[in-house]
C-alpha cells in the first residue's frame, strides 16, 4: 500500500491467488472488492479511486484513473492513466484501454485494443471474446 492510500469500510483487498498493490493516494471505497488473481497481479497505479461494490480482479489500473460505483475489470485487462469505467461498466478478460478512455454507464469495453461496445451489442462483444480465449483454463 502507498502513502496516503485508503480502504474504506466493508472494502475487501485479497491477495491470496496473486499479488495486490496499491499506489499512493489510491481510494477503495466501501465494498469494492480488489484481488490478485493467478498469473494476473491487482496493480493500481498513484491516485486511483474505486467505488463503492467495484469488483478489480488481477487487472493493472494507471494513474489518475475513476473505478464507478459497480464497476468490473477482468483478469489480465488494463486501464491507461486518466481513465474512467463507469458506473456498472466493464472492462473484459484481457481488454485494454488507451490513457484517457471512458466506458459510458453500464458499457462493455472488450479487446486489445479495446473498443467500447453497449451490452446489446452481445454477439459483437462475444466474438471479439473469443479471441481473447475468454474460457480458457485460468484465463492466463
Amino acid at each position: 500500500m502507498g502513502a496516503g492510500a485508503r480502504i474504506l469500510h466493508g472494502a475487501v483487498v485479497a491477495a491470496e491467488d496473486g499479488p495486490v498493490v496499491l499506489g499512493d493516494n489510491v481510494v477503495v471505497m466501501e465494498n469494492a472488492v480488489i484481488r490478485g488473481s493467478a498469473g494476473h497481479p491487482s496493480l493500481e497505479g498513484n491516485s486511483v479511486m474505486i467505488g463503492p461494490h467495484a469488483h478489480v480482479n488481477g487487472s493493472t489500473i494507471g494513474a489518475d484513473a475513476f473505478i464507478a460505483t459497480g464497476a468490473a475489470l477482468f483478469p489480465g485487462s488494463v486501464v491507461g492513466k486518466r481513465s474512467e469505467v463507469r458506473i456498472n461498466a466493464v472492462v473484459q478478460i484481457k481488454s485494454r484501454l488507451h490513457d484517457g478512455a471512458v466506458v459510458p454507464i453500464g458499457w462493455v469495453a472488450v479487446g486489445d485494443p479495446a473498443q467500447i461496445l453497449s451490452p446489446n451489442r452481445h454477439d459483437e462483444i462475444w466474438a471479439i471474446q473469443r479471441g481473447l480465449n475468454f474460457m480458457s483454463p485460468c484465463m492466463a
